[in-house]
């Protein structure tokens, strides 16, 4: 069960995250929400409830295989479960869905949904379809702790992290919106999932590793960690430990490669500097060339995507042996943002250079900029903010790292 010390909410100090305990939001009916809850935190629900352990135990299992593997979210449709017991199970407790404030559909079909939390805080997802794969873009934060200069989410305040429950809510809300109930490994829509939605992952560590333990459980979502990626902005310390507790794909947000430009546009290079990550890179538990590390950079016009700074990304790759993939993001524009898009020619030139040196850097083609579901622009529409107010943000942020 979560209690108010697993409800913390990391914020960025002068060296490592400062755990902010927040207590957790309970229902006003008093019913207790089984989504996100492990395998031993669904049976001592039961337990607390006054059911006899073995039927404690018996009971989580067939919750938990309606719940993740069949999507059910109302107990009358549990077949196994008899009758009699169903109206005691709904009496004390519910299998929840993320509230839909909103949702819309691109005319390149990326689809994006505008979730509310019970206690009335909005984020983002998007599920981002291709010829052979379906990507859901899942949030772990409302807003966020880090100020990249590039990014309209990082416009936006640090609310509070969010819960297992909600994590892994959008995956199953993406799953009811695709029909693909119950849970089968073939022909699925849903096939990818990455941690790059709103806010910092590795700041909202343990309910990340949590809520991806159960989308990867075989019996339930089953999903690969080969096919689950967490994008990190470069929360050093951390790294290792993702690696080790989750083992899913490292994708790392680079964006420049000197420490000038790096510290203007992710500024959490200020604390942890790119040789420091590059190596924290080499050291992730499983990378190799079958699961190689990808970087991702956005392509800012005059800023990072000289002929120069293509060059010094591949000394950098080499110098510390990645197995790594670029991928290159050509920047999506937002209303107050500081910085253009680098031209198609530039782009091209800057890719060439890398995959010359043996070096994949494809252009990621932008999904979803009719809905601003692109890359960088996750930021809830309630949220309209001064030009004068992002910059007085973006200062207070700058100050917390130091």
């Amino acid at each position: 069960m979560q209690t108010v010390s697993d409800l913390t909410m990391p914020i960025p100090g002068h060296i490592d995250p400062v755990p902010v305990p927040r207590a957790p939001v309970q229902r006003a009916d008093g019913r207790i929400d089984l989504l996100g809850l492990s395998k031993d935190d669904l049976r001592m629900a039961l337990e607390t409830a006054q059911l006899e352990p073995k039927q404690a135990k018996l009971r989580a299992k067939q919750l938990w295989h309606w719940i993740y593997n069949r999507g059910a979210t109302e107990f009358s449709v549990m077949t196994d479960i008899s009758k009699a017991m169903q109206p005691w199970l709904e009496q004390r407790f519910v299998i929840s869905r993320p509230e839909v404030v909103e949702a819309q559909v691109s005319s390149d079909g990326t689809r994006k949904w505008l979730l509310r939390s019970p206690d009335a805080q909005d984020y983002e997802m998007v599920f981002i379809p291709d010829a052979d794969r379906g990507t859901l873009c899942v949030s772990s934060q409302v807003g966020c702790t880090l100020n990249c200069r590039f990014c309209a989410t990082g416009t936006m305040r640090l609310v509070r992290n969010l819960t297992p429950g909600e994590i892994v809510g959008q995956v199953m809300l993406a799953r009811d919106a695709l029909g693909e109930w119950p849970s089968q490994p073939e022909g699925r829509m849903l096939t990818n999932i990455v941690m790059m939605g709103m806010g910092e992952p590795l700041y909202n560590f343990d309910h990340v590793r949590d809520a991806l333990r159960l989308v990867m459980d075989g019996d339930g979502l089953a999903l690969s960690k080969r096919r689950i990626t967490l994008s990190t902005s470069g929360i050093v310390p951390m790294m290792a430990r993702a690696g080790e507790e989750i083992g899913v794909n490292l994708a790392v947000s680079l964006h420049a490669v000197t420490k000038e430009v790096r510290d203007e546009i992710v500024p959490i290079n200020r604390k942890y500097g790119i040789e420091e990550l590059l190596q924290a890179c080499a050291d992730y538990p499983g990378a190799n060339n079958a699961r190689r590390i990808t970087f991702e950079y956005v392509m800012l016009k005059d800023k990072n995507d000289s002929d120069a700074d293509a060059h010094e990304l591949v000394r950098l790759l080499k110098q510390y042996r990645l197995p790594a993939k670029v991928n290159l993001i050509p920047f999506n524009p937002w209303p107050g943002a500081p910085y253009e898009c680098s031209t198609p020619e530039r782009i091209k030139s800057f890719s060439s250079i890398v995959f010359a040196a043996g070096i994949s850097a494809p252009v990621r083609t932008p999904r979803g900029r009719d809905i601003d579901a692109a890359c960088g622009q996750l930021k809830t529409a309630s949220q309209k903010t001064s030009r004068a107010e992002l910059d007085r943000l973006a200062e207070e942020k700058m100050a917390a790292l130091g």
